[in-house]
């Protein structure tokens, strides 16, 4: 009997042995599968670039052919967010031309990329960008990683929409397989992703709760944001709250780093003929594709202009890369004349509108795209919208040769219409053929916000000091009628802190400052402040006001306002002039006089700036003032555009 207990026990001990070992081997092989999760990388196409994707740390797949020269790379090492991201991971070395995982790392912007030839890829050079990236080959650490303990959750996985992407058939992005729960004996194979975070589905940064009971999957419609090319993320690296306020809109946001509005002036004349204008088309299409279209970034509008000018589709038609190509393709040609100044003065009338889409804050473009010649003059018109606030760049394909200037209506018309002569807003193209290369230089240029000076007119970028002479010869009512002058000036200009200001200094044989530049900001407050200045009478010292308003006004000027003094007087000055004068030049002072009744010529020549035909005006009564005022405003206007601001 003791024998068959002893026995019995141990076979129970032999058994719960047996037991024991087979489930340490069971939890080795579970603990085994959750170590060694399997991952699919969302795969990206070559073209899209680092600033397409916000997430500041990333991990996508390329595929091959990523080397082809089209798929343009800025830098070395570090990237410009304008680059390819897949052809900067070959040029770096870190991934071959057969394609492969990389992991992408945003680091700040640089005031420099250096362009260098290194693994078949030739990146270009870079001014400046405002973000740039780094590549590493080391894409396992923006893996997530699930939790070791049986029964526990996943932590979240944060999905970050890449526009403009499909990743290739088959090649989903998955999740690794979360521990058994206690609850549930079952796994789904792929977890849904959530459609709702808050109050609305959120396309731009989606938290995916895998296999969690609180999980709200419940949208069948949501599983269609697996076809929209996702990039896997590390949940760290955006934090919840920001996630959260992306943008919710599923359409493209565009390029950032890039915010302009932009016109295209297109040739649809009769003698471009149906090819060239094929060949126009396809250029506007790979424009609009190397932009990245979108609310956040540029925008881009088409003008076709032949006899008379029409719009093909505003601002806001079309606000991705995508539809636009689609609609230049459906552009068909309007024949008739060049009327290249018809058209610019079509646009500055009616383009830029806030019913056509501008948005205010974003630089206005307009590219002008002509075949040959203007059938027409371009002068004026440019002048006019460039004063408007509209940067005018100007591409001459194929223009005249020697034997057909004669024909030309207006010689040298682009350098005319452009406010630069040193090549950064004209591109002269020789054939049609090759104008596929002026692509990527355009795009750079109408990008480089911070070179954009045509949209800092005359009437909004300058600090204006009159020098107000209030001597004993003058009069009381004279001295209404100048005060009077002075306001009229002052209405032309956009007046605010951040616009034009205006200050004013009233001498005698002394000077008084009446109000600086920071003392108003409004029109009204400064043409009521004009009104009420006081005649004060004395003598005529003006070269000791020159000097005065140098130190009073000028002195405090900001760096990027153009800085000019009108000065009004009614006769010969009873101190020197001439190097307060040289002062005023020397700081960069642009001056203009103005002569009253006694006024002597050879002075007033002297005070303004060269040359003095252009800056020195003279009437023989006070009634006459009124007269010089268009005079004054334009050729502060013609200097402003005369002069290189870049």
């Amino acid at each position: 009997m003791g024998i068959a207990v002893l026995a019995m026990k141990a076979s129970v001990i032999e058994m719960f042995l047996v037991l024991l070992v087979t489930g340490i081997h069971s939890n080795k092989e579970m603990t085994k599968k959750i170590k060694r999760p399997k991952f699919t990388v969302p795969q990206i196409n070559c073209d899209v670039k680092a600033g397409k994707i916000i997430n500041p740390e990333f991990v996508v797949k390329c595929p091959a052919g990523c080397q082809d020269p089209k798929y343009h790379v800025y830098g070395t090492d570090v990237y410009a967010s304008y680059s390819s991201v897949c052809a900067a991971a070959v040029h770096s070395g870190v991934l071959g031309n057969s394609g492969g995982k990389v992991l992408v790392r945003k680091v700040a912007g640089q005031s420099g990329y250096k362009g260098s030839l290194a693994n078949g890829v030739q990146s270009l050079s870079l001014p400046r960008w405002r973000e740039s990236f780094v590549i590493s080959g080391e894409a396992t650490k923006a893996y997530p990683q699930p939790s070791s303990v049986p029964g526990t959750t996943a932590q979240p996985v944060t999905l970050t929409q890449v526009p403009g992407t499909t990743p290739a058939e088959g090649a989903h992005t998955t999740l690794p397989k979360p521990p058994p729960s206690a609850n549930s004996t079952t796994s789904s194979p792929r977890p849904q992703p959530v459609g709702h975070r808050s109050q609305e589905p959120d396309l731009g940064s989606t938290t995916i709760f895998p296999n969690s009971k609180n999980s709200p999957c419940a949208n069948p419609g949501d599983a269609d944001l697996w076809k929209r090319g996702l990039v896997l993320l590390d949940a760290g690296f955006v934090p919840k709250e920001e996630s959260s306020t992306q943008s919710l809109d599923p359409m493209f946001q565009g390029d950032p780093n890039c915010k302009v509005d932009l016109s295209f002036l297109i040739d649809g004349s009769a003698s471009i003929g149906k090819r060239r204008f094929r060949i126009q088309k396809q250029f506007l299409a790979d424009i609009a594709q190397a932009l990245d279209i979108g609310p956040a970034g540029p925008l881009m509008g088409v003008v076709q202009y032949g006899d008379n000018p029409a719009t093909q589709f505003t601002l806001k038609t079309h606000t991705n890369s995508r539809d636009l190509k689609t609609a230049i393709e459906k552009i068909t040609q309007r024949g008739g004349l060049s009327n290249v100044g018809r058209a610019i003065s079509f646009v500055t009338k009616n383009f830029f509108s806030k019913a056509n889409g501008n948005r205010g804050g974003a630089p206005n473009v307009a590219v002008v795209m002509v075949d040959g010649w203007p059938t027409d003059k371009v002068e004026e018109a440019s002048r006019l919208a460039r004063e408007s606030g509209i940067n005018i760049f100007f591409i001459t394909i194929e223009g005249a040769m020697e034997n057909e200037k004669q024909y030309v209506t207006e010689p040298n018309f682009a350098n005319k219409a452009v406010c630069r002569t040193n090549g950064f807003y004209s591109l002269s193209v020789q054939s049609w053929f090759s104008l596929h290369k002026t692509v990527q230089p355009l795009v750079k240029r109408v990008c480089d916000t911070e070179r954009l000076a045509c949209s800092k007119t005359c009437f909004n970028s300058a600090d204006i000091g009159f020098v107000i002479d209030g001597s004993s010869s003058v009069g009381t009512g004279n001295f209404r009628t100048v005060l009077q002058f002075v306001a009229n000036l002052s209405k032309e200009f956009e007046i605010s802190e951040t616009d034009t200001r205006i200050g004013a200094v009233q001498y005698t044989y002394e000077q008084r400052l009446e109000f600086g530049f920071d003392t108003y900001s409004t029109k009204p407050d400064i043409l009521n402040a004009i009104k009420t200045v006081g005649y004060w009478s004395g003598g005529t010292s003006t070269g000791a006001a020159i000097n005065f308003a140098l130190e009073q006004l000028f002195k405090k000027s900001k760096p990027n306002k153009r800085k000019l003094m009108i000065l009004i007087t009614d006769g010969r000055s009873y101190d020197d002039i001439r190097i307060p004068a040289m002062a005023a030049h020397h700081k960069g002072v642009i001056t203009y006089a103005i002569g009253i009744a006694w006024a002597a010529q050879d002075e007033l020549e002297v005070i303004a700036t060269h040359p003095a035909k252009d800056h020195a005006f003279f009437v023989d009564e006070f009634d006459n003032l009124y007269k010089l005022v268009p005079t004054v405003i334009q050729n502060i206007c013609t200097e402003f555009n005369s002069r290189p601001r870049n």
